[in-house]
């Protein structure tokens, strides 16, 4: 049985909260939410596409530290507080998703921090040793 690894990425929401970026499980990654902050600086933008960009470096270096990339990404969900602010993010996400085709759900809620616009998690399967 393949041991479970929790991956961090340094943002002090993990420690602050108490939970891992991704936790490898087996074949598994799973994505935590994660939002546009850079966190090496804990700074985010105001604009809701560059959030959208930032969420996707994030997501790429959890995914890279448990060995796999976009390519493996088989759902994602979409957390925004304004329906308005998902559409003007399609370019960005097409970037990374349109050839890989996860499935997908966008839900409409309340964010931890009001300066988030978006938040994204995604599963994702290991491609075989």
């Amino acid at each position: 049985m393949t041991a479970r690894r929790a991956i961090l990425s340094g943002s002090t929401f993990e420690e602050q909260i108490g939970y891992a970026r991704a936790v490898v499980d087996g074949d598994w990654v799973h994505v935590s939410g994660t939002t546009g902050f850079d966190y090496t600086t804990m700074t985010i933008s105001d604009d809701v596409v560059e959030q959208a960009e930032q969420c996707l470096v994030n997501i790429e270096a959890a995914l890279a530290a448990a060995d796999c990339t976009f390519a493996d990404v088989v759902r994602v969900r979409y957390l925004l507080p304004e329906r308005d602010d998902f559409e003007p993010c399609w370019p960005v996400l097409r970037r990374r998703f349109g050839a890989v085709r996860p499935a997908a759900t966008m839900l409409v809620c309340g964010l931890a921090d009001p300066r988030m616009k978006i938040e994204i998690e995604v599963y994702a399967r290991r491609p075989a040793a």
